[in-house]
This record gives C-alpha cells, structure tokens and sequence, in this order.
C-alpha cells in the first residue's frame, strides 16, 4: 500500500496514473462511498421511526412527498456506488484514468472533479453529440 505525502493532490508534473495518483483516487473514491452508505443508513432509520400518521391532509401529503424524494435520491446514491465499485475495480486493474473508448488519459483535472469519469471529455462531447441527435431524430419521426 502507498502511504501519500501529506496534502498531496495529484499534479501533471508527474507521470500520469504512477502509484500516488492510484492511491489518491481510491481514497477519494473510498471516502465518498462510505459517506453515501452513511448516509443510505441514515436514510432507512428515519423511514423505520417516523411513519405517516399525520393528522392533517396536506402535512401528509407533503410528508409523503418528501419521503419520495428522498428514496429517489437512495435510489441514485445505489447507482452511483455502484459506479464508484466499478471505478475501484478499474484501479485494480491498472485501466483507471483512462478514457473506455480511445484509451487515452481522461485528465487530472476531470478526474478530480468526477472520480467515476469513464470518459475523456471529448468523447463524452461526442456520446451527448450523438445522443441529440438520435433524440432529435426521434422526436422529428414522431411529428405528424
């Protein structure tokens, strides 16, 4: 296991992925599932405890609803563990930082920014390209 120097943030002076960059991005990876886990218990305690017998019509109504949000909200927390899972496993594998579809570097800075990045930015421009323009076609099919 790498031990990081304190303060260490990863830098384009070094050489990408080396072993401090790994070691930096599964932290960061590993802190921000725990969090969403902790938060996902805290989650499913509030449903045990409070149930919905509000007295009041529109209390409930408004209880109810927040409660939705907040499944929704799990709901996307499950998805995104599930892709933080996948980028831990990409560290493992040595393929992390690395774009899926040309194999070049995603970048420091994107990477920083959304660890779980698959991507580079330019071929996620080019899939939001591409996915317009099937929608729009769609769209466009559908008009009488």
């Amino acid at each position: 296991m790498v031990t990081l120097p304190k303060n260490y943030r990863p830098s384009a002076d070094e050489p990408f992925m080396n072993e401090n960059q790994k070691e930096f991005f599964r932290q960061k990876l590993l802190q921000w599932r725990e969090q969403l886990l902790k938060e996902t218990e805290e989650t499913i305690d509030s449903l045990k405890e409070g149930g919905l017998a509000v007295p009041d019509v529109s209390d409930r109504a408004t209880a109810e609803a927040d409660k939705a949000l907040e499944l929704r909200t799990r709901d996307r927390a499950r998805k995104l563990i599930s892709k933080i899972n996948a980028a831990l496993y990409r560290i493992e594998e040595g393929t992390y930082g690395y774009c899926e579809e040309t194999g070049d570097p995603i970048g420091l800075e994107r990477l920083i920014a959304r660890p779980i990045a698959t991507l580079s930015i330019e071929a996620q421009e080019r899939h939001e390209r591409m996915e317009r323009t099937y929608n729009d076609d769609l769209i466009e099919q559908e008009e009488p």
